[in-house]
């Protein structure tokens, strides 16, 4: 069974745009030597955070990313435009 692990944070106005294009380099990047990664999926909320969820095709598969996030550069760069940042892992066990 898959499993996704969600983020929630915040991003100034000013800096969404470059957020989106730094966000993107860092998918493709990881999708590169990590191809479990199966979608991703960025929502913007009515109260101004964002949700971020990552969908992977094993735990393995997550981990192994998870562990290799430091040698992303593009990873720090991304993360430095969010504030008040939090993550939460789980197993999907419903998709319809």
């Amino acid at each position: 069974m898959s499993v996704a692990r969600s983020h929630r944070y915040s991003v100034a106005d000013a800096d969404a745009e470059e957020f989106l294009a730094r966000r993107s380099s860092l998918i493709a990047t990881v999708r590169e030597g990590h191809p479990g990664l199966i979608r991703t999926v960025l929502i913007h909320l009515e109260d101004g955070t964002y949700t971020d969820t990552w969908y992977w095709a094993t735990a393995e598969q997550m981990g192994a990313a998870l562990a290799a996030l430091p040698t992303f550069p593009e990873a720090p760069l991304t993360m430095a435009l969010t504030k008040d940042g939090t993550a939460l892992n789980g197993q999907v066990v419903d998709e319809r």
